[in-house]
């Protein structure tokens, strides 16, 4: 019987978006857009959705003239807030046609091509942390999931007896993630006191666990999100084969400098930790969301995430399926787009994309120090600085760091350091001018 097409095909409009996604590779995002209130979309967006729907030169206009614009750019190169995105244009380009591949990545069955793949960036990955070949694991959204799978993973591993409340220990400086994940397991953490750079160290760790009991994990940081402290790896991974525990590596954001031989030995320590995450996203110059989660024994990553039905017994067991090994079934391949990128450009171009970001990293930091006005606090650690204006009140900076992000100059965010609000900068994209930074710092009143 034939069947209506009730979806019919419009190569018109195709060529149109395909049009607007090579440009938008090519030219890059506009720095001047940004969130916008819900009144200016509503103006523009209620209504779209109708019974008889509406012309795909129409509804793509919404995208392309309301959507984007009203969405921060993370990408720009004057994207220094919070951890950005720097996706390399082959990686871009490669997710613009990944969709249209429509892959299940679940499973081995579903998507064995997409996921061999995947686990090569993986593997690479492992390798950088001297893991043994036989370590795995699996691309999953972000890091909190990433976190979340890791530590589920740690407590279905924990060899004792059931205590009466589990617990995590964690920098005072962990990612905000360690918490979340923890509510989310009815676990406590056990916030560790950190040195003036935000580092958490063995014995400060070791302390903290001699005054609590059911800890069952130690997240280390390797680049925290808020300051860039790498935590004492080495000593963590000693206390936690100590006392029993698993180690898990939150490096979300800093663990990409592994990349480079020059910074991999303040990583020391990480080749004996549990499980590893890291995000391609932020400074592994790939496309949102991806979050890769390793583990040196992928079986204990297995024993906590596999999950069983019937309708899914017809599925090889024995076979590398994803979705073993993080809360997930149903996945696409987002580890592709870093893998093509990797397999266009070289591990090498990777290694020196991460150490030019470095030094753009301290050449702003030493702009800043030679600055009248302008006091560094932290840095670089990795590519985080930390720094003030003494003149400004808190109102004063918020509003400077406003201006600059609704002129496109600059996306500049305060937080908090030690009580104080100060100014941060990460620097994740190799393609930021330290030169064009600090003329727009030196507007600092």
């Amino acid at each position: 019987m034939t069947q209506d097409t009730v979806f019919p095909p419009n190569p018109k409009a195709l060529d149109a978006m395909l049009d607007w996604a090579n440009q938008r590779i090519q030219r890059g995002p506009d720095p001047r857009h940004g969130a916008q209130s819900v009144a200016a979309l509503a103006a523009r967006l209620d209504g779209a959705i109708t019974a008889k729907g509406m012309d795909s030169a129409r509804a793509f206009a919404l995208f392309s003239d309301v959507i984007v614009p009203s969405t921060r750019p993370f990408d720009h190169p004057t994207s220094l807030a919070f951890v950005a995105s720097a996706p390399s244009p082959a990686a871009l380009g490669f997710d613009a046609v990944l969709g249209s591949a429509g892959i299940f990545a679940g499973n081995w069955d579903g998507g064995s091509g997409a996921i061999y793949a995947e686990n090569q960036a993986l593997a690479w990955l492992s390798s950088l942390a001297g893991w043994p070949a036989t370590s795995g694991g699996v691309f999953v959204s972000g890091g909190t999931m990433g976190n979340l799978s890791a530590l589920h993973a740690a407590r279905t591993a924990y060899p004792g007896p059931r205590p009466d409340r589990w617990r995590i220990l964690a920098s005072a400086e962990a990612h905000s993630s360690i918490t979340a994940a923890a509510r989310v397991m009815d676990a406590e953490v056990i916030s560790v006191p950190t040195d003036e750079g935000g580092r958490m160290d063995a014995d400060s760790a070791r302390h903290a666990l001699s005054q609590t009991s059911g800890v069952f994990a130690i997240v280390a940081n390797a680049g925290a999100t808020n300051c860039g402290a790498i935590d004492d790896l080495a000593g963590l991974a000693r206390l936690a084969a100590e006392q029993g525990l698993w180690l898990h590596v939150d490096g979300a954001y800093g663990l990409a400098a592994m990349t480079d031989p020059t910074q991999r030995a303040q990583f020391d320590g990480i080749e004996q930790a549990d499980s590893f995450t890291v995000d391609p996203h932020k400074w592994l110059f790939a496309p949102y969301d991806s979050c890769a989660l390793l583990y040196r024994d992928p079986a204990k990553g297995r024993a906590a995430h596999g999950q069983r039905a019937s309708y899914l017994d017809t599925l090889d067991g024995q076979a590398w399926n994803p979705s073993d090994y993080a809360i997930h079934l149903t996945r696409r391949a987002r580890g592709l787009p870093l893998w093509f990128s990797l397999v266009t450009y070289g591990t090498e171009a990777y290694a020196k994309a991460i150490r030019q970001t470095r030094d753009i990293a301290e050449a702003i930091a030493q702009g800043i120090t030679d600055t009248p006005g302008l006091e560094l606090i932290l840095g670089p650690q990795l590519t985080v600085l930390l720094f003030r204006a003494p003149g400004l009140d808190d109102d004063a900076i918020d509003a400077w760091a406003e201006a600059q992000r609704r002129s496109g100059a600059l996306l500049c965010l305060p937080t908090r350091w030690r009580g104080e609000k100060v100014l941060r900068i990460c620097v994740v994209n190799p393609n930021t001018d330290p030169d064009h930074v600090l003329t727009v710092l030196r507007t600092l009143p």
